[in-house]
Parts: C-alpha cells; sequence; structure tokens
C-alpha cells in the first residue's frame, strides 16, 4: 500500500521494518538455494568483533542467526580486547585474501588502542559491505556502483517497498554522522530529493524539521523529535536506537509524532531490520560478483 493511498483514509502508516525484512531474506534465500544447486557456492560472511560488550555480542549473534537462516557461512573473528593494531590488521588481511569469504563486518568501535580509520582503510572494498572505506563512500558521492552504508540503504529500500517516491520531495537529516547521516543525503539527493541535514550545531533544527515533507532521524537523543517539529502529513523515519528505562526507544517521540505522520517507522522494529536486510544482500552480490570475475 502507497502512503497516499493510506493518507487519503486519515490513517497512519507504520513501515514494518521487521516484516519487509523478513520478505527480503526469504528472497534471499531463494537465491543461495539457487547458487548452491548450480554453482557449489554458498555466501560467506565475516565478523570481526573484539573484546566482549555485552551489547555487541547480541547483535553479532543476532546476525549470525540470521545468516544461517538464509543459508550463509558465517564466521565471528573474536579478538581480545588489548589486541595490537598490527595483530588485528593481519586477521583482517587473512580475510582480505580468503576467497570463501564475501563480505567482512567490523563491529565498531574498536578499542582505543586500535585507530579506527586505518582499520577501515585496510578492509578490501571489495568486501566492505557496510561501505565504510572511502572507494565506497567516493562511488556513493557520484552514484557509482558500489557498496553503500546498511543503514540509509535500508530506509532506502523501505521506501522502496512501501511505494514512497522522494523525488522532488523536502527531506531534512537529523544527524550527520559518515556511518548513516551523511550517506543518508548522499542517498536522498541522487534520487532528486532536495536536502537538509541538521547536526548538534545547528541553530534551529525545527525551523526545519517543521517544513520538510520527511524527516529523517539519526542522531542518538531520545525523544528529541517532538510533534510540534513537524507538519502534518510527514513521513519520519526514526533511526534512533536508545535504551531508557530499560526500554529501546528511537530519537522521535513516536506516541505523539504519529498523530500527525502519514508514515513512521516503529522503534524497534522500524529501520533496525532493514540494516540487517542489506548487510545479506550485500553479501550475496559480492558473492555474485566474485563468480563473475
Amino acid at each position: 500500500m502507497s502512503v497516499a493511498a493510506e493518507g487519503s483514509t486519515n490513517e497512519t502508516l507504520i513501515l514494518d521494518g521487521s516484516a519487509k525484512s523478513k520478505e527480503i531474506q526469504e528472497e534471499i534465500k531463494v537465491e543461495v538455494e539457487k547458487l548452491k544447486e548450480e554453482e557449489g557456492v554458498v555466501p560467506g560472511l565475516s565478523i570481526l568483533f573484539v573484546g566482549d560488550n555485552p551489547a555487541s555480542a547480541s547483535y553479532v549473534r543476532h546476525q549470525q542467526r540470521i545468516c544461517e537462516k538464509v543459508g550463509f557461512n558465517s564466521n565471528v573473528v573474536n579478538l581480545p580486547e588489548d589486541i595490537s593494531e598490527e595483530e588485528l590488521l593481519a586477521e583482517l588481511d587473512k580475510l582480505n585474501n580468503d576467497d570463501s569469504v564475501n563480505g567482512i563486518l567490523i563491529q565498531l568501535p574498536l578499542p582505543d588502542q586500535i585507530d579506527d580509520d586505518k582499520v577501515i582503510r585496510a578492509i578490501n572494498p571489495d568486501k566492505d559491505i557496510d561501505a565504510f572505506h572511502p572507494y565506497n563512500i567516493g562511488e556513493l558521492v557520484i552514484d557509482g556502483d558500489a557498496y553503500v552504508p546498511c543503514t540509509p540503504y535500508g530506509v532506502i529500500e523501505l521506501f522502496d517497498r512501501y511505494d514512497i517516491d522522494v523525488k522532488g520531495k523536502d527531506v531534512t537529516v537529523v544527524g550527520h554522522s559518515n556511518i548513516v547521516g551523511k550517506p543518508m543525503a548522499l542517498l536522498l539527493l541522487n534520487r532528486n530529493a532536495t536536502v537538509s541535514v541538521c547536526h548538534i550545531d545547528t541553530k534551529d533544527t525545527a525551523s526545519y524539521t517543521k517544513e520538510s515533507d520527511i524527516v529523517i532521524v539519526a542522531a542518538g537523543v531520545p525523544n528529541l523529535i517532538t510533534a510540534d517539529m513537524v507538519k502534518e502529513g510527514a513521513i519520519v523515519i526514526d533511526i534512533g536506537i536508545n535504551e531508557v528505562d530499560g526500554k529501546i526507544v528511537g530519537d522521535v517521540d513516536f506516541e505523539n509524532v504519529k498523530e500527525k505522520a502519514s508514515a513512521i517507522t516503529p522503534v524497534p522494529g522500524g529501520a533496525g531490520p532493514m540494516t540487517i536486510a542489506k548487510l545479506l544482500q550485500g553479501t550475496l552480490e559480492s558473492c555474485k560478483r566474485m563468480l563473475n570475475e
């Protein structure tokens, strides 16, 4: 159902990322079975995880379960918290040169003794499914053919699956991180949206969001976007993940904002599951490319 159709009944469309992610996983599972049958190949994803942070460990285990569900080979390289940068780069080099590994995911942040940027630049760009490498970011700037950061790309996929066209729309992105905000803005520009980017030093964020057809938030601040900051009929995408009183909440005051929005993502269950879906798609596409080389 399109947002326009839903809006005609004055009901708010909940953009169900969990449901759409499951659809994508089923599509991927079919393709993986076909690859295995016809080529004798199974896509492989390796996750490089340093330390034992409980939240990160839980996320990594979840990723592994999803990989197994769609038929991927998945491997976690779990390294000690006190590992040296040289040792970490050596482990990464092994993955770069392992033909059975189609995608590499580095769980960030890394410990203080490790230079994150140096590690990111050492990833083989052809296996960099999270698209952190400068090569992939550069290709995104020129709308080239390369990997795209999974979280913003997941938002674009969600738009596509709900027939939301951003062309010509006024969009405000709140948050300008290298992982989400900046690539989100680029993806929208590549689809001919008119994009404003707000951040911690923006003088009056509300003056932008109140005029926007679409508001996308990834700031890491609970309930940052309130109902008075969005216009009637706006589409609101909440990428924030915060823990408040033992509950996971987003950056949007969901209950109040949904009364004004024509469409909105919940947290959890909105943008998050789409991130994993794009991660899987990237690994599958990498496998296909390596077969054709």
